[in-house]
């Protein structure tokens, strides 16, 4: 009775992951036939305040339905086509002014200078068949992690077209593939496109497209060689060389930067899910910011905060977030905090109870300074350096958000004390070195 039982459960969790793909799909396949009548759309930002509790159940037959507010933020192309998505293809764009002026960059702002915020989404749309040629059938040899959205994978585009590709005009990618067991992932998948696909700045990873056939979901970004700040940090691997004092901070101004592009944008974007394993880093560890699955838009004109379902990884959250449901662009800094004090320490936060309150004290005394900083740094900064550091990651870790500094004053700091440079030599040591390098005397 009881394996019946289990059987029938199975069966009926299929039938309804099956009916939320169809559900997905009729409303995709009616907004391309309506995109093909007019050719244009306006990209519904304002949609992503849809939460995975907004999905209704009807009771008197189980079906879960899909919230019809899906349909204004899936882009209007037809699944299945391999056409680029651009200003310049198939597809015009119209309202582009509106997006712009709601959603552009502070003109005045230093930090976002280089950054650009599109009226509409440039984005390739990959076939299912691209995508699995990419990676060669998604062998569990071009794996490249694993997470709650899905699979990550290696694979390989043309440069130029972006198709797969097997010739030397050939790229590396990654091809994120969604677990179709997670209706969260689904969502993550739309924030994702929404906005990664309308985001340019050096310190968010690029999204080059999606794939979505069937109940296929995928995405496709670009390949960065060091992986995430996470393996760098805290897996010790031989292969792995430690982290230098310039290196982190580098690597947290970088992030910084991209944080701060967001939060000064005219709708501000809180990330929401600000951790080590979401810092990507390139080849030269310039850093950028991956993982949109969580992102929501900052409070409307008039409020103070945004009230959402608390999610988000356990560690970084803000405490007032977790507390309440608030979210404010300065959750976001709380969580720049955590990180910066994992840079810092070389301890994760998720190894540790309590790691934020057991480490608070030790960052403002100079004397326990010592103690705490990671030990691979040994000798890469001066005292005074790492004493404003941690300084700086107070602030970021005030309780009261109003104390919290903006992200564009954390990069502004976190540069200031990158230009200080490493610690001299004292005199004596220099003299001595001098007369050494000169041995023997003519």
């Amino acid at each position: 009775m009881s394996n019946n039982y289990d059987n029938w459960e199975r069966l009926v969790e299929a039938v309804l992951k099956r009916e939320q793909f169809r559900q997905l799909a009729l409303a995709h396949s009616r907004e391309s036939s309506i995109s093909s009548v007019s050719s244009s759309f306006n990209f519904r930002f304002e949609s992503l305040h849809l939460e995975a509790s907004s999905s209704k159940v009807n009771e008197t037959d189980g079906e879960r339905l899909l919230p019809s507010a899906y349909r204004e933020i899936i882009p209007t192309c037809t699944p299945g086509t391999s056409s680029d998505y651009s200003n310049g293809g198939g597809l015009s764009a119209t309202s582009s002014s509106a997006g712009l002026s709601r959603f552009s960059a502070a003109a005045s702002d230093e930090t976002c200078v280089s950054g650009e915020i599109l009226p509409t989404p440039i984005l390739k749309i990959y076939t299912f068949a691209d995508l699995k040629n990419a990676t060669k059938n998604f062998n569990s040899d071009m794996v490249l992690g694993v997470g709650g959205f899905g699979t990550v994978f290696k694979g390989w585009v043309d440069s130029k077209t972006r198709s797969s590709s097997k010739v030397s005009t050939r790229m590396m990618v990654a091809i994120k593939k969604l677990n179709t067991e997670s209706f969260q992932g689904i969502q993550e998948w739309q924030s994702e496109i929404n906005f990664l696909g309308m985001l340019k700045h050096p310190n968010l990873i690029k999204l080059f497209g999606y794939c979505w056939e069937d109940n296929e979901l995928l995405l496709v970004y670009e390949f960065l060689q060091r992986g995430s700040l996470d393996n760098h940090l805290f897996r010790r691997n031989a292969s792995i060389e430690p982290l230098s004092w310039d290196i982190r901070l580098k690597i947290a101004i970088g992030a910084a930067r991209g944080l701060a592009f967001l939060h000064t944008s005219d709708k501000q974007i809180i990330l929401r899910d600000i951790k080590p394993s979401n810092i990507l880093l390139d080849g030269n560890y310039n850093a950028k910011i991956s993982d949109f699955g969580l992102a929501r838009l900052g409070p409307s004109e008039g409020d103070s905060h945004v009230t959402t379902q608390v999610m988000g990884t356990r560690g970084y959250a803000a405490p007032e977030y977790v507390a309440t449901g608030h979210l404010n662009v300065k959750s976001d800094v709380y969580s720049f905090g955590v990180v910066l004090l994992e840079i810092l320490t070389g301890l994760r936060a998720l190894d540790e109870q309590n790691f934020v309150d057991y480490l608070k004290p030790f960052l403002s005394q100079e004397r326990n300074l010592k103690s705490i900083m990671d030990a691979r740094m040994r000798g890469q900064y001066s005292l005074k350096t790492a004493l404003q550091a941690t300084q700086l990651t107070l602030k970021c870790l005030e309780l009261d958000l109003e104390n919290r500094p903006s992200m564009k004053e954390v990069v502004e700091e976190l540069e200031q004390i990158a230009a200080i440079g490493k610690p001299k030599e004292s005199k004596t040591k220099s003299i001595i070195l001098g007369k050494i390098n000169k041995w023997p005397p003519n």
